[in-house]
Order: structure tokens, then C-alpha cells, then sequence
């Protein structure tokens, strides 16, 4: 039995307008994805101080032992200088919080809040719901299959985009 035309319309997006030369084009797949995903997740962090940066550095926070500022804002890519602007943010909310690594007293290590805690748990599930408009023509295993094809082609091109000796900036 086949589906009638409305049901296929809210199961597959209409490829009628797509010039098939650009529908096979990775950068115009990745373009599109990108702005639509920062279009529905930026909604999910306006009020998280940063935003989606505040975000990324509660979620990388949020696990194993605290880094340093240094390594924080290596991790998630941001340059030193815009990091402590942001941890001033988030300290002031009382999302994060810094103290002398022990190893290290000349450096600074970062160290998520209970708050900063319960505001990424808000902030994840409104990025869950936002993620899963995007993702309604998947099922859950091709959801699952993307976002591990992703994580891995993301872990590819950091490496990939680390000059020699860059890291040591």
C-alpha cells in the first residue's frame, strides 16, 4: 500500500526544488545544516550567559577533572583572552567557579557549579527538543549513525586544522 501524498510530504522533504548536483554536494549539505542547527539551538542557549559558548564550556565542564583555563579554552576552541571574558560571565552567575590549580599555582583551574549543573540540564533539554525538529526524518538509529559520523568527522578536521606548534599558543 503506498502512502498517500501529504504523508509522504511530512515523511521526506520535497527534492524537487534541489538540483541534484547540489542534493550529492557535501559543503552545500553541511551549509545547510549548520545554519539550521544554529538556528534552532541558538533559541535553546539565549538565555545561558555566553550563549552557545557558555554552553560548550559547561558541557565540557561538566566531566572528568577540572582543566585549566588554558585547557579549557583549547578544548573548545576559543582564544584565551575571550575565555576569561566568558568565565567572568559565568562565574558571575554562579554557573562556574576558578581556584589555584594545585599542581600549578600560576594557573587557574575551572570547576562547574551545582547551579552551573542544573542550568545545563535545562539547557540540554531544550536543546534535545530543538535538535529533534531538526532530526524528524530520522529514526533514532539514523539520529544515533549521524551525530557518531559527525563526531568523528568533527575529531578528524580539529586535528587536521592543528598547525605544528599551534597548540603550544
Amino acid at each position: 500500500m503506498s502512502a498517500s501524498p501529504s504523508e509522504k510530504s511530512e515523511k521526506q522533504p520535497s527534492d524537487e526544488s534541489t538540483n541534484p548536483a547540489l542534493g550529492a554536494d557535501l559543503g552545500w549539505a553541511i551549509r545547510l545544516v549548520s545554519a539550521a542547527f544554529r538556528r534552532v539551538a541558538t533559541e535553546s542557549v539565549a538565555d545561558l550567559p555566553g550563549g552557545a559558548r557558555g554552553y560548550l564550556v559547561l558541557v565540557a565542564l561538566s566531566t572528568g577533572e577540572p582543566p585549566s583555563q588554558l585547557a579549557l579554552a583549547k578544548e573548545v576552541s576559543l582564544d584565551r583572552t575571550v575565555m576569561t571574558y566568558l568565565l567572568d560571565d559565568l562565574e558571575a552567575h554562579e554557573l562556574v567557579t576558578r581556584r589555584p590549580d594545585p599542581r600549578d599555582r600560576r594557573a587557574r583551574q575551572v570547576l562547574i557549579t551545582d547551579t552551573g549543573r542544573a542550568r545545563l540540564d535545562q539547557v540540554r533539554q531544550k536543546l534535545a527538543a530543538a535538535e529533534a525538529r531538526l532530526l524528524v526524518d530520522l529514526d533514532e538509529d539514523d539520529a544515533k549513525h549521524l551525530r557518531a559520523l559527525l563526531s568523528r568527522v568533527a575529531t578528524t578536521a580539529r586535528r587536521e586544522s592543528l598547525a605544528p606548534g599551534e597548540a603550544d599558543c
